[in-house]
């Protein structure tokens, strides 16, 4: 009977195993197979040239003051004609919320839903003590060592010269886009877009536009950021985090610090069990949507083991879930996530406080709401804690389908332009404008065709940002491609 029972096990095991050897064969690479793109000379000292310009505007932007630093938004935007003159001459220039940008490209089909190319150019401040650990001086605007240095070379003037340079080559040469094209330039962005992203689309809606699609900040062509992965991968975020700022207070009569209340009664002690709770019973991962896409898209181009386990999630998805949720930057994208970032109560040594407040910062997966968000901080919070919203939020954005026509387009051009590179979808986990652009947009892409490699995630809102003049060229090559490539007859 053991034997037999021995017997059944092993031809169980090796059906499986078989069943997994199959599977993986059977998941073959999903890249687009397409010719190269026409050879395009882009004057790369030139483009640098112009986006170094760009930098020394100090272009801060302030939630609390709309005029601070606008003197500086202004030059910059004299600065723009001045170097782009025509796209100044043959589009229209609207000034919308006061200092964002919004240009029009008139197509040649009035029956073609218009597209929108999307860069902002205010920037974030400098952290304060760390402006002599720069380089290069931040708002200097400096070309050396084959990079443009300074804040807004990467975010996100770069995409916003790259896409003037591209409609001014493409003016030069005659092109007439069947789309019209939008070209929007919030001022705001870094703090959330309210009076520039979020009015161009109220402006928009009045005159009755609906975009076939959007593309802005987000996503990039990582090199050596993606685990198992040796080429590039040009990771196009489909969907957008939602967030909310949730505040829990706790009260109880206050008093002298001689005369403690009983235990666990204190508002100190009360708000910290709660938040330890918060902490330790976050919200659930899943493996799904958007993560299980990518990480199936990647697995064919992987070797080894790491194939054959992206390649079987119907049997190994629990412990790939476990595994990626050990990382801060994987954890992210499979779960809502919640970070305790303020703590207040109290104010003298000797005084039981009455009150006590903390703060999260939450990012909410597809699927959940800001609702499902409450409620959970609720009954992880417990009896005795108040809970509410403060200040913005917004839910997730919809998924983009990767079986889009627009989503193809934009694959057909990264592959044509990177026929190295790995085309794959994701989740973007921060923010951007193009989330204003959710009620009028059939499809939202988050990307940009900015090289990153390890060593360079840090300088994102952080000291010596920069991009290199060669990726600044390729920009200027991916966007004139992306517009010669919609007026492509469709296949």
């Amino acid at each position: 009977m053991i034997k037999r029972i021995v017997l059944v096990f092993l031809a169980l095991l090796l059906l499986l195993a078989a069943a997994v050897g199959v599977n993986t064969l059977r998941h073959g690479s999903r890249q687009l197979q397409v010719a190269p793109a026409p050879p395009l000379a882009v004057d790369t000292a030139a483009v640098a040239d112009k986006l170094a310009g760009t930098i020394r505007f100090r272009t801060v932007s302030s939630a609390d003051d709309p005029a601070l630093n606008l003197e500086e938004f202004r030059k910059l935007h004299a600065y723009l004609e001045q170097r782009f003159p025509l796209v100044h001459q043959r589009l229209k220039r609207e000034v919308v919320g006061g200092l964002s940008l919004l240009y029009t490209w008139q197509g040649s089909d009035p029956a073609a839903k218009p597209v929108a190319l999307m860069a902002h150019h205010d920037v974030t401040p400098i952290a304060a003590g760390t402006e002599d650990r720069w380089q290069v001086p931040p708002f200097d605007g400096v070309v050396k060592d084959g990079y443009v240095w300074g804040r807004g070379a990467w975010d996100d003037k770069g995409n916003l010269v790259a896409q003037l340079e591209a409609v001014e080559m493409l003016l030069a040469s005659g092109f007439q886009p069947r789309q019209t094209v939008y070209i929007v330039s919030g001022a705001d962005e870094e703090v959330a877009g309210l009076r520039g992203a979020a009015q161009v689309v109220k402006l928009l809606q009045e005159r009755k536009v609906r975009l076939d699609f959007v593309i802005d900040e987000g996503l990039v062509l990582a090199q050596g950021l993606v685990p198992g992965v040796a080429a590039p991968t040009a990771l196009i975020g489909v969907a957008e985090k939602g967030y909310i700022t949730v505040k829990l207070k706790a009260t109880a009569p206050a008093g002298h610090a001689s005369m403690p209340p009983p235990p666990g009664t204190s508002v100190i002690v009360k708000m910290g069990a709660a938040l330890q709770r918060l902490d330790q019973e976050q919200f659930p991962a899943r493996l799904r949507g958007v993560a299980r896409e990518l990480f199936e898209t990647l697995a064919p181009e992987m070797r080894g083991m790491q194939r054959v386990v992206l390649s079987n999630l119907w049997l190994f998805g629990p412990l790939v879930e476990s595994q990626l949720a050990k990382a801060p930057t994987t954890n992210a994208m499979l779960r809502t996530t919640t970070a305790l970032t303020i703590v207040n109560a109290g104010n003298k040594f000797n005084v039981i406080p009455g009150q006590a407040e903390a703060i999260l910062d939450v990012r909410i997966l597809p699927g959940d709401t800001r609702e499902t968000v409450l409620q959970h901080v609720r009954e992880k919070a417990g009896p005795g804690i108040e809970v509410s919203s403060v200040g913005g939020s917004t839910d997730p954005t919809p998924i983009t389908s990767t079986q889009s026509a627009p989503y193809h387009v934009l694959e057909h051009t990264l592959r044509s332009l990177y026929p190295d590179t790995v085309v794959a979808p994701a989740l973007y986990v921060a923010g951007s404008d193009s989330q204003h652009f959710v009620p009028i947009a059939d499809s939202i892409f988050r990307f940009s065709p900015v090289r990153v490699k390890p060593e360079d995630v840090s300088r994102l809102h952080g000291t010596n940002e920069r991009i290199s003049t060669t990726n600044l060229a390729e920009m200027v090559r991916f966007y004139h491609q992306l517009l010669a490539n919609l007026n492509a007859p469709a296949t």
